[in-house]
């Protein structure tokens, strides 16, 4: 997302490849050009930026996380690194949830998701992780031969995810919004996960970034770099 104005995206952009594009403008609408400020050519960054917002989710218990068009975050991070699993991964530490490297998955999606989550949910239990799902969620996975443990949700008895949840047993937590009744029981459980500091993953992109970024976490440690080193080496390769 870019928009044609001074949005949220300008400081970003200006962040990522170290050019201060408000100054620059602010000179051109007093007369002077692009050519005399010697900023002609596009910088093209040899590396990823990864924007994460930052939620004060879990200062308001109970409030659902899912969001809408209304704007919800106080604050934004940014996560850079040569390959964008790992700043992907750097935008998710820097935002406060820091993602696992093992442990129980619980899945939870809608209809509409449940083929898109299947080889996401068989990737990670190639990397190790224990896959726990709903019923729905299971059936699906199940009849494509992933391994799954069945967890009631909150409404149909226990133990069910939050039992999970408060025996400190779930790392991570996918889930899709849906429907009337699961819709409310998936609001308490993502209420209390934010509560909890458990990883929420609430879009199947989500899923997938989340899933590259713990696989390359696994593989090597984040390496921290200076914002001056990664614009001198993108000004080096243009």
């Amino acid at each position: 997302e870019v928009n044609p104005r001074a949005s949220r995206t300008i400081p970003f952009v200006s962040k990522s490849i170290g050019v201060p594009l408000a100054k620059l403008a602010t000179k051109i609408m007093v007369g002077k050009d692009l050519e005399t400020m010697k900023f002609n050519k596009e910088i093209v960054p040899r590396y990823f930026c990864v924007k994460e917002s930052v939620f004060p989710f879990n200062r308001f218990p109970g409030v659902d996380c899912i969001l809408g068009p209304e704007m919800r975050s106080t604050g934004e991070v940014m996560g850079i690194d040569k390959s964008f699993p790992l700043a992907y991964a750097k935008s998710q530490l820097a935002a406060g949830q820091s993602l696992p490297q093992s442990g129980n998955i619980f899945i939870s999606v809608k209809d509409h998701d449940k083929s898109a989550i299947v080889p996401i949910a068989r990737s990670f239990k190639e990397l190790g992780f224990n896959i726990l799902a709903s019923a729905g969620t299971s059936k699906q996975l199940q009849s494509k031969g992933i391994k799954v443990t069945i967890i009631a949700k909150i409404y149909e008895g226990r133990p069910n995810i939050l039992d999970y949840m408060k025996n400190n047993e779930i790392a991570l937590i996918i889930n899709t919004p849906s429907g009337t009744r699961p819709r409310k029981d998936m609001v308490s459980t993502r209420a209390i996960a934010v509560q909890r500091g458990v990883p929420l993953v609430t879009t199947v992109p989500g899923a997938k970034a989340t899933l590259l970024a713990i696989r390359e976490l696994k593989r090597r440690k984040l390496n921290v770099r200076s914002l001056q080193r990664y614009y001198a080496a993108a000004r080096q390769q243009e």
